[in-house]
């Protein structure tokens, strides 16, 4: 148990809220009702292994410059509670359950696994290469709600390409607020980020524009779906939420940072999707 403890932490799976309320709602959209356990089962097996996939590698990438900033140096690789060989045994495993459970689904998300683990994976690089990384993580967690799409229908749509953008803005713009609080140490160490780049009050600025992009789209999502007013308050209280992220935090006080973070976007994306597919539910 010490030892699964330790690669659930590896991995932050309680980060997990973020992007599957999206996949499952794409899921409920997609199908109009809950869809059959084998399918379900598949979407969550994929969600599981691509996500693990991800954050394992990104650790691997990263423990060096873990090991150097302080807000990172406790994490598991750079403390020596799992080995650089454990994790990429583990990223392996993963990546294998993500295609696994994709071949299991249907053709077309076979064919597409390649891709989705190239983007996943490859996010972990871009730090090193452009302050748009916020941007790439966005788009990794995006293909939650369009594979979860691929899945039920085996085509792709407009409405899950909306939910899947909706989703890339809103983690984009939450990236950036949680990474002004490594602002100095990305610019001391060359890497890339809007914060270093720009400064903490002009990235904060382009995080409320992120957010209201994803608003709009959401708002977007819930006019193809039909929605009718469960979805409705769903999208006003995402509203809600990232007006509250962004209350929480200005450049010269950083100290509720983890707040916003956490609490309103795990917050938000629950509510969107409770409100989504009880919409969709309830009007069967």
């Amino acid at each position: 148990m010490k030892g699964a403890r330790r690669f659930l932490s590896l991995v932050t799976f309680s980060h997990t809220v973020f992007a599957l309320p999206f996949a499952l709602l794409a899921t409920v959209l997609a199908a109009g009702a809950v869809p059959p356990p084998r399918t379900l089962f598949g979407i969550l097996a994929a969600m599981v292994g691509a996500r693990s996939a991800a954050m394992a590698f990104n650790r691997i990438v990263d423990r060096n410059v873990d090991a150097e900033n302080p807000r990172t140096a406790r994490r598991e690789i750079p403390a020596g509670a799992v080995s650089v060989t454990a994790a990429a045994m583990f990223c392996a495993f993963s990546a294998a359950v993500f295609v696994a459970a994709a071949w299991f689904l249907n053709p077309l998300c076979l064919a597409l696994s390649p891709l989705a683990l190239a983007i996943i994976l490859g996010y972990s690089f871009t730090k090193r290469l452009s302050a748009l990384s916020h941007l790439v993580l966005g788009l990794s967690l995006a293909l939650a709600p369009v594979g979860a799409w691929i899945a039920v229908t085996g085509r792709l749509a407009a409405t899950p390409v909306a939910l899947g953008l909706s989703v890339l803005f809103w983690v984009a713009g939450f990236d950036v607020i949680y990474s002004l609080q490594d602002e100095a140490f990305d610019r001391a160490h060359g890497l890339f980020s809007l914060p270093a780049r720009l400064g903490a009050r002009r990235a904060l600025d382009l995080s409320t524009v992120f957010h209201a992009v994803s608003l709009a789209l959401l708002y977007g999502v819930f006019v193809l779906a039909g929605g009718g007013p469960l979805f409705g308050a769903g999208v006003v209280l995402a509203g809600v939420f990232l007006v509250r992220q962004h209350a929480l935090v200005s450049p010269k006080d950083l100290s509720r940072v983890n707040g916003a973070f956490f609490a309103a976007n795990g917050w938000l994306s629950v509510a969107v999707f409770l409100c989504g597919a009880l919409d969709v539910l309830l009007r069967r």
